[in-house]
């Protein structure tokens, strides 16, 4: 039986059409969210300074907002604080963690499609992996369902350079997987929030 569009776990996730993955904007927001300040005051300095150089205040306000959000997903401070002071790319990992669970069709893609490659060490990849996936959860789910074609097709961009972000591609038209390397600071901090069943998007069988 399929969701409906008022339960489902995919609801929110339309907005990575716009969002991407956000490196900077994360690391600049967790800097300012680990100096103690609120919510609001993190909004207002991203606004008031142009924190993330972006050329309207609607879209700095916005992008503050869904930064504090993946932040908060996280559920752990020492991992937030990580992404402040950690190499980038471990920082850039701990980014990825906090998208997964932010936006459940993120934690899907990286658990059923990159997870399940790693696992059986299959490292071919190529559109035709996304477009099963998507095929898989919108024969399941309603809201899914109803996107159009082009929203589907920002989200397999999207999807895409947060592989290429985080060295899992070489490049947005690869077609191997690359074998990464899960950062020992991000492994401690699943296992802290008892993730463990995530371990896999990152190559990590142990």
């Amino acid at each position: 039986m399929s969701e409906t569009q008022n339960t489902s776990p995919y609801k929110g996730s339309g907005q990575l059409t716009r969002e991407q993955f956000l490196f900077y904007e994360m690391r600049t927001t967790a800097k300012l969210m680990v100096e103690g300040l609120d919510d609001g005051e993190v909004t207002k300095r991203i606004v008031e300074d142009n924190l993330f150089q972006y050329p309207t205040e609607k879209s700095l306000a916005s992008i503050s907002k869904a930064c504090i959000a993946r932040l908060y997903a996280l559920g752990d401070r020492d991992l937030m604080t990580a992404i402040t002071t950690q190499p980038m790319d471990t920082a850039k990992q701990i980014c990825l963690y906090a998208m997964m669970k932010r936006y459940r069709l993120v934690w899907d893609f990286m658990l059923t499609v990159i997870g399940e490659k790693y696992r059986l060490q299959e490292f071919s990849f190529g559109k035709k992996d996304i477009n099963i996936f998507f095929m898989q959860i919108q024969e399941q789910d309603d809201f899914v369902s109803a996107w159009s074609d082009s929203t589907i097709k920002k989200i397999r961009q999207v999807l895409i350079k947060i592989l290429v972000e985080n060295g899992y591609l070489d490049h947005i038209k690869s077609e191997h997987l690359n074998p990464v390397l899960l950062s020992s600071v991000l492994e401690n901090g699943i296992r802290n929030n008892n993730d463990e069943r995530v371990l896999p998007a990152f190559n990590c069988f142990m």
